[in-house]
């Protein structure tokens, strides 16, 4: 077998389907799509979901248990190798954060990582921090601040 020989396997490579051209595609006028309702027409799909008016599956199973997810506390977090824009010696606060554009919400608080090194010697006020970027704070001769 050389080069030139090869052909793909029969069945491999299918034409593409032009709907819509002509007598000859057997594809014209309502192009496959079938007569009227909902599936003929543009952008009309129907939710996998929906059982055509039946009581749904998600609405007849029992419902059990409790979920916390609605009270799950969420933090704007950052690194603290984003920090080594500010001077030596600034207090960083959660407004001045924001200020800077780092953080750009706020939500239940601010959290420090620990990815990445602090150059600065700051005063770094959170509302978490976490073990790794609290050692790295202390390294740097910086001081946490919880809030």
């Amino acid at each position: 077998m050389k080069l030139h020989e090869l052909e793909k396997n029969i069945g491999a490579k299918q034409r593409k389907k032009r709907v819509g051209r002509g007598p000859g595609s057997g594809l014209g006028k309502t192009c496959g799509r079938g007569q009227k309702g909902q599936k003929s027409r543009s952008g009309g799909s129907i939710n996998p979901v929906f059982e055509g008016g039946q009581l749904p599956l998600y609405r007849r199973l029992p419902k059990r248990g409790f979920s916390n997810a609605l009270f799950k506390k969420e933090y704007a977090v950052i690194n603290v190798s984003d920090l080594n824009i500010f001077d030596d010696g600034t207090v960083v606060t959660p407004a001045l954060l924001k200020e800077k554009g780092i953080v750009k919400k706020q939500l239940n608080g601010i959290k420090i990582l620990g990815n990445g090194t602090l150059n600065k010697k700051l005063t770094i006020q959170a509302h978490k921090f976490s073990s790794s970027a609290l050692e790295k704070i202390k390294v740097s001769g910086s001081k946490a601040e919880v809030i």
